[in-house]
């Protein structure tokens, strides 16, 4: 009999089944036959076949746990036994399908949310500029007495360049933009002028091409331009035979010399399409348009540069008394000047990625707790049939790591749809200033770390089961013995969960508010004029049909008699810069008759139509408007001041009456102030209203101006038939920007950003608030169902159902409570981190807090009402009927 097994065997093993088939077969034969040699022994010492199998049994250490042992010894044990575990926890998770949904649909949103900020936080601030070791570059200012970022002077850049010692080079660049020239008529071109090494500074070659020669930024050179890689591809389709070609910029003709690499970008001056070398060697130390960039020697630190720039930005004050008065120096890392206003936003909303991340894998591990609990015979079973500690856990881990896997898979696609949603709700003009976000998606970096975020999830899966069930729990799981005490377990430890849960719900809803509160009091900021109804254009004349003051007034007057004509429109005016924008076109003035030694007052100053102030509706205070013999050369003259600049300048003074001029202009320049208007925000809505003065366009005429004109109907649908009309005036005028004032400031770079943290913050606190109060639900969904016993009991001893509703609601407040006074204190602390990104509003708003409070300990208490009520309702003979 013997023979004729062990033959069996061996034909298994060689011939018909897969190898680990035949192995399998013939251990289990070869068991069987060593299993059946200890019960013949048994019998013959005198046994009952029963005792005799069971003694022969036990001798060799199970039937299970021998065969366990020989698989996993065998050559590929791990691949076999984890096909096994995975067909089986895809059979649990089809077998659970409420659990399985749940999961994956709180990973999925808890995941997603955070992979698709940290894609926006890599590009932004993880991936490496596109520049030969970007860390060394650094970008310099002129400093005035309105703010340290403003423009240099070709001879302070000069002076800068020649008596330095902190860099190896040192170039300039002016974001000032084209007008294009083309068949259909002239166009605005987004581009800059760069001095002749301005790539070489920052290590970038041509794609196509060659850079710019030493001596092409001289005003005899031939005029020659680089383009960009995208208007390479959208003007002139990728042909390779462009170098060479002419491009007529600003009315000049210009040679395309190279094409940039695909990856550039030049966020400081972007949008960009034309790289123009800049020809005009101004003397004029006082008119400012250039901004510096320059690479730092080795060992040379930022600091110690900034300070050597302040030192020579001295002498020249010393050296040049009257256009150099008070005239600093301002320097500042390139990686700063690109991301710094958006890194702490970033960082923030990161953070709040992470809180939204951290409760949904405590959501799904109490979950998976809560699972492990009803799973505990079946892990008993096993671990009685021979199941070892080490593959219990291997099947754990199986089913944390499909788990994480699945959930971000979805995630990673989700991730993606969100990114690609985002983009496309950037207002264009914001984005062309964040040239790192194109291409926004799932890069390698992405990837890996949703990846890495997949494995932590898994490991917490995996362990989180693992550690709950002990021996001592397994063994309790083969009776209902241990239930109470399994029950008590979670109860403890969900609750937990659940108190940091609504503490992290609490700290999102905070932030969520005071980003809300920051952005309602950045829209109430008076703009100083009526934004509704108002339309905004601006044009750029042709230098060669526009170039002295005669010219340039001519055309302004025709353009106003012109749009006074466009049905819809009811007042018309030009100005020489749109309010709301970024503050620049600014000069120092004097007071005549109270000059003080050494003052230097930098103010904005507008050149404005005599409707101007009547088309915005802005409110005079003092004096009067100007008239249209205030615009007369032949006229003395006058000026309109701003409330600020009179509440700062003129301090015990009526204004009115008084005489000012520009700083260093002839005395016969003397101009009368003859108004004073209430504040228009000349820059950003989150900065103070700067002070400004306004003259008569005609005074201080110019080809490039904007037009604003109020209408009787929407904006928006009057500004086509503006445009219309300027090309009837003349076709080689070009027009852009065409807005309405509400568009622009809603547009405006800080109204985006805090109405970009706002949705997105609130869009997290919404889902951490969600999954917080499901997961108070559940918890006390659960301690009722673990104490149906003690509450059947308490009933049939006489308690009302009011004191059990009563019982679990106290349970359910301890943990609102504790969260709350947690999630407070965080909130407090989050607050003081998010202070620099609020405007008009504290970090500790105390309304902010209290609505936080009431709208989760609301949420949170109709959460625990219902599983309360449930605890109510229940019969006691049912309930102890079912135990």
């Amino acid at each position: 009999m013997r023979k004729i097994r062990m033959l069996r065997a061996l034909v298994l093993r060689f011939w018909g089944l897969p190898r680990s088939t035949r192995q399998n077969e013939a251990f289990a034969e070869e068991l069987e036959s060593h299993l059946q040699m200890h019960i013949d022994d048994n019998i013959r010492s005198g046994m009952s076949p029963e005792q005799a199998r069971r003694e022969a049994v036990l001798k060799l250490g199970g039937i299970e746990a021998t065969t366990q042992a020989y698989r996993d010894q065998n050559a590929l044990p791990f691949l076999e036994t984890l096909l096994q575990d995975l067909r089986y926890t895809l059979r649990q998770l089809c077998k659970n399908p409420g659990f399985a949904a749940t999961a994956l649909l709180v990973l999925t949103l808890g995941t997603g949310a955070t992979v698709a900020i940290f894609s926006l936080v890599d590009a932004a601030l993880i991936k490496p500029l596109p520049y030969r070791d970007p860390s060394r570059l650094v970008v310099i200012y002129g400093s005035v007495p309105l703010g340290p970022r403003f423009h240099l002077s070709f001879p302070d850049y000069y002076d800068f360049k020649r008596l330095n010692k902190s860099f190896t080079s040192f170039e300039v660049y002016d974001p000032s933009g084209f007008m294009l020239t083309t068949p259909t008529g002239t166009q605005r071109a987004p581009g800059a002028r760069v001095s002749a090494g301005f790539f070489r500074v920052l290590g970038v070659t041509p794609f196509l091409g060659r850079d710019f020669s030493d001596t092409e930024d001289k005003p005899s050179a031939p005029r020659t331009v680089i383009l960009t890689y995208a208007a390479w591809q959208q003007r002139f389709g990728g042909r390779s035979d462009v170098l060479g070609k002419s491009v007529t910029l600003d009315g000049n003709a210009n040679t395309i010399v190279g094409v940039l690499p695909a990856n550039f970008h030049f966020a400081p001056a972007e949008p960009t399409e034309f790289w123009a070398a800049e020809h005009d060697e101004s003397r004029c130390r006082g008119c400012h348009w250039l901004f510096g960039i320059a690479r730092l020697k080795d060992g040379v630190t930022l600091q110690a540069a900034a300070t050597e720039m302040s030192t020579i930005a001295k002498q020249l004050e010393q050296q040049y008394p009257d256009s150099n008065n008070s005239q600093g120096a301002f320097t500042d890392s390139l990686t700063d000047v690109i991301v710094g206003d958006i890194r702490p936003i970033m960082l923030a909303m990161l953070g709040g990625a992470a809180l939204l991340l951290l409760i949904a894998t405590v959501n799904v591990a109490s979950l998976l707790l809560v699972r492990t609990q009803n799973r505990k015979r079946e892990v008993a079973v096993r671990e009685a049939l021979g199941a070892s500690r080490r593959r219990l856990l291997r099947q754990f881990v199986t089913e944390g790591l499909v788990l994480g896997l699945i959930a971000s898979a979805f995630a990673a696609f989700a991730a993606d749809a969100a990114m690609n949603l985002l983009t496309k709700l950037v207002p264009k003009d914001i984005l062309a200033g964040m040239p790192y976000l194109h291409g926004l998606g799932l890069t390698p970096h992405v990837l890996f770390f949703t990846l890495f975020i997949s494995l932590l999830s898994a490991a917490l899966f995996s362990f989180t089961p693992a550690i709950s069930l002990s021996s001592e729990s397994m063994r309790a799981g083969l009776t209902e013995g241990g239930r109470s005490s399994s029950g008590l377990h979670w109860r403890r430890f969900g609750s937990k969960l659940v108190a940091v849960e609504l503490a992290t719900a609490v700290i999102l809803l905070v932030a969520a508010g005071l980003f809300t509160k920051s952005l309602y009091r950045l829209l109430q900021v008076n703009p100083g004029l009526e934004s509704h109804n108002l339309a905004l254009l601006t044009l750029s004349a042709p230098r060669e049909h526009y170039f002295n003051g005669q010219q340039q007034v001519s055309l302004e007057r025709r353009v106003i008699d012109r749009m006074s004509s466009v049905p819809g429109v009811t007042s018309i005016a030009v100005t020489s810069r749109l309010p709301v924008g970024d503050g620049d076109g600014t000069s120092s003035f004097v007071i005549l008759g109270h000059e003080h030694p050494g003052e230097h007052n930098e103010v904005a100053w507008r050149a404005v139509s005599t409707d101007y102030f009547k088309t915005l509706k802005a409110h005079l205070l003092e004096g009067r408007y100007f008239t249209d013999l205030d615009q007369q050369p032949s006229q003395p003259n006058v000026v309109i001041i701003n409330h600020a600049l009179a509440r700062k300048y003129f301090v015990g003074l009526n204004p009115v009456g008084l005489r000012m001029n520009f700083e260093g202009a002839k005395p016969e320049d003397a101009m009368q102030v003859v108004g004073v208007v209430e504040d228009i925000r000349e820059g950003q809505l989150d900065t103070d209203a700067r002070c400004a003065f306004y003259l008569p366009f005609e005074k201080r005429p110019g080809g490039f101006f904007s037009i604003v004109a109020r209408t009787a109907r929407p904006a928006q649908s009057v500004l086509p038939m503006i445009s219309a009309a300027i090309r009837d005036i003349d076709f080689s005028i070009g027009t852009f920007g065409g807005s309405t004032m509400d568009q622009r400031i809603h547009d405006s770079q800080p109204a985006y950003l805090h109405r970009a943290s706002t949705w997105i913050v609130g869009t997290f606190a919404a889902v951490a608030l969600l999954l917080s109060v499901v997961g108070l639900y559940g918890v006390i969904a659960y301690s009722v169902s673990q104490r149906t016993r003690e509450i059947g009991v308490r009933m049939a001893l006489g308690a009302h159902r009011t004191t059990i509703c009563h019982l679990i609601m106290k349970e359910a407040l301890s943990l609102i409570g504790i969260g709350l006074a947690a999630g407070l204190v965080g909130s407090l602390a989050a607050g003081t981190l998010l202070r620099r990104l609020l405007f008009g509003t504290k970090a500790w708003d105390v309304t902010t807090l209290v609505i936080v409070a009431v709208i989760l300990a609301t949420s949170a208490l109709v959460a625990s009402y219902l599983p309360a009520q449930r605890a109510a309702s229940v019969n006691p003979l049912d309930a102890l009927r079912a135990e």
